[in-house]
């Protein structure tokens, strides 16, 4: 991807306008949570700052509709991104404006704005050429460090891109490029790929992407379950996608083809019920009982699958193996995880519910890179191009 990094650029008296993603939960208070997406942002922040920009940020909030919802304002993030970098910086009540263009006009190299919640505007997700000129207005520079949203084409990352002489990818964006393209791009082999969660329905285009690529694959979490019914077990009240049974049996077929080692589940964590505090007991695959599920790889799955990324040079993984949030399913996710900590493989994972067990498992910093952007990671290994990072491309 020919893009220019955020780096390699002479910002110093230039208006920097930075598309971040400061997407962050709140509590009923207007409490932030959780500031990861904050903090990944800044290195890029304090990269532009130093170099004497004049930096304005650029993000969204939830999904407001193109509405005014006091609820979903970034007024709070401005509050923790002061004290992240250790200064004071200003926050505008809109993004586009007089009041935004007076409070640009007044800025002096180093200084840092926020700007309020692009998606309270409708034009954003409408990905409307006029919007996306009004932005651009208040830049010399843009740059771009929300892989998150890459996948979506908005006047923020798309259109803006169209009005401005120079843009760049952020630190944080070129970080995903760089490793995505170790992963699936140009890998160092043996090449593993894990596919967990709920659906094969969900990853079913990028485990057809990933098969010409990968030199193994293992799949686990309830999108097994598909897998098994497609060989003809007994899945109980297992989740399953009864239309995606072909589905699977092709998925079997063209890894078989493709001489790709393809691994399943051999053993689950069977219960009664899906909660934490139902009765559960380890079965091989064939052998789950009538009404009851499967909620979790089992003890010797996690073995096999250990000693199946033994060799690997590289791990790519997105879905959990299982129920990972209730204690008595947490085990195949969180073994895996730590075998991955102890591999010595690039080790590269995505996906929302991957991060989370990641945390809660306190393995997060154990991973060679995790991805900030679930869709976005996702439609990446299908090999899609994502219009976010197609903007930001040289002519």
């Amino acid at each position: 991807m020919k893009i220019r990094a955020i780096d390699q650029m002479d910002l110093s008296g230039k208006r920097v306008l930075i598309r971040v993603d400061f997407n962050v939960p709140l509590d009923k208070a207007g409490n932030i949570t959780d500031d990861t997406r904050i903090q990944a942002a800044i290195p890029t922040v304090r990269h532009a700052a130093t170099s004497g920009a004049k930096t304005i940020l650029l993000s969204h909030l939830g999904r407001p509709k193109g509405k005014k919802v006091p609820e979903m304002s970034l007024a709070p993030v401005a509050k923790r991104l002061s004290s992240l970098l250790g200064k004071e910086m200003s926050f505008v009540p809109d993004c586009v404006g007089e009041a935004v263009e007076k409070a640009v006009c007044a800025m002096r190299p180093g200084d840092v704005l926020l700007l309020e919640n692009v998606r309270f505007h409708p034009e954003e997700e409408k990905n409307d050429e006029e919007f996306g000129k009004r932005l651009a207005a208040l830049c010399d520079v843009y740059v771009n460090d929300a892989f998150a949203t890459a996948h979506r084409g908005h006047s923020s990352n798309v259109a803006v891109t169209k009005f401005v002489k120079e843009k760049a990818a952020g630190l944080l964006m070129k970080n995903e490029i760089a490793y995505f393209e170790k992963a699936l791009v140009d890998p160092a082999r043996p090449l593993v790929a894990v596919f967990g969660g709920a659906k094969i329905s969900g990853k079913i285009e990028a485990i057809n992407n990933v098969l010409g690529k990968v030199d193994k694959i293992l799949i686990g979490g309830a999108m097994a379950n598909t897998f098994f019914a497609a060989q003809g077990h007994e899945v109980g009240k297992s989740l399953f996608e009864a239309e995606m049974l072909g589905t699977a049996r092709q998925v079997l077929a063209n890894a078989a083809g493709r001489k790709v080692k393809l691994y399943l589940p051999v053993d689950v964590v069977a219960a009664d019920r899906l909660e934490a505090s139902a009765s559960t007991r380890v079965v091989p695959v064939q052998e789950i009982p009538v009404g009851w599920l499967a909620a979790d790889v089992g003890p010797a799955t996690s073995l096999l699958f250990k000693e199946a990324i033994h060799d690997a040079k590289t791990i790519v993984w997105n879905g959990p193996m299982g129920a990972f949030e209730m204690g008595p399913f947490a085990n195949g996710t969180f073994s895996l995880m730590r075998a991955l900590a102890e591999s010595s493989a690039i080790t590269i994972v995505g996906g929302g519910d991957t991060d989370t067990a990641l945390h809660k498992a306190g393995l997060f910093s154990r991973m060679s890179y995790v991805s900030t952007g679930g869709g976005a990671f996702l439609e990446l290994l299908e090999g899609k191009r994502l219009p976010g990072i197609v903007a930001l491309e040289g002519e």
